[in-house]
């Protein structure tokens, strides 16, 4: 019966202890949330796209010896459409990036005009297509890239004279003319591997001097000829690479 009660008032006293005990113990400690995470875009990959657009080019027609009656012609713009496709490789160092392209493009700028020098006769140009190849500087805000771009640049061409009729009078070879090539472009990144943009590009092709012949194979006449072409293109890129790198 002691042993009974002697539990008991145990247990009462430790009862009436508990509430002392714990207002002793220390607060719980306060742990500091963890630091938010922004999603970096990261333009580093190999990529490969499409592009599409509207090309003018200027062409600037000189009669030159061993045509009988020299001087300027004239001269016209060949404009019109163009599509292609681009690959290239870009890399990342903070928030500059550096990228070398090629571009490879159809094209279907074509223009005339009737000749100063011999009135009876119309010249004609047609770019059948083009391509870049190019080095690339800029500068990245996240998602969206603003870039300089330069280096060589390829196009193909026809030219041919007709009269002001439409017959064939004169025609040349196909002409692949090489030059130099500056631009600038922006480009968004709407996925992690997606990116969407315009550019522009200006070309500086090299003069060329021309001999035309008749339909016959005979010799009608020679011209050189300059050139250079403005290009606006929308493009759509995917890139090769891993997705927004976490950033603290």
């Amino acid at each position: 019966m002691k042993k009974v009660l002697l539990v008991t008032a145990s247990l009462i006293a430790l009862g009436a202890a508990a509430p002392a005990v714990a207002a002793d113990l220390a607060a719980r400690p306060y742990t500091k949330a963890p630091p938010m995470v922004a999603a970096v875009y990261d333009w580093t990959g190999f990529y490969i796209g499409a592009n599409g657009g509207w090309g003018s080019s200027r062409n600037d027609w000189d009669a030159v010896p061993p045509t009988v009656l020299v001087g300027p012609e004239g001269s016209h713009d060949a404009t019109g459409g163009t599509v292609g496709g681009q690959v290239g490789y870009r890399w990342q160092a903070g928030t500059w990036v550096f990228g070398v392209e090629a571009q490879g493009n159809w094209a279907d700028f074509s223009g005339s005009n009737a000749s100063t020098l011999f009135p009876g006769f119309r010249n004609h140009t047609n770019v059948d297509a083009f391509g870049l190849f190019t080095g690339q500087v800029g500068y990245a805000v996240n998602n969206v890239l603003l870039y300089v771009k330069g280096g060589a640049a390829v196009t193909s061409n026809s030219y041919r004279v007709t009269t002001l009729g439409g017959a064939l009078a004169g025609v040349t070879g196909d002409d692949t003319r090489w030059g130099g090539t500056v631009g600038a472009g922006i480009e968004f990144g709407f996925a992690p591997n997606w990116s969407v943009g315009v550019e522009y590009n200006h070309l500086f092709m090299q003069d060329r001097t021309y001999t035309f012949t008749t339909p016959a194979g005979g010799f009608f006449g020679a011209d050189r000829i300059s050139q250079d072409v403005d290009l606006v293109t929308a493009r759509l890129n995917y890139r090769f690479g891993g997705p927004a790198v976490a950033k603290y």
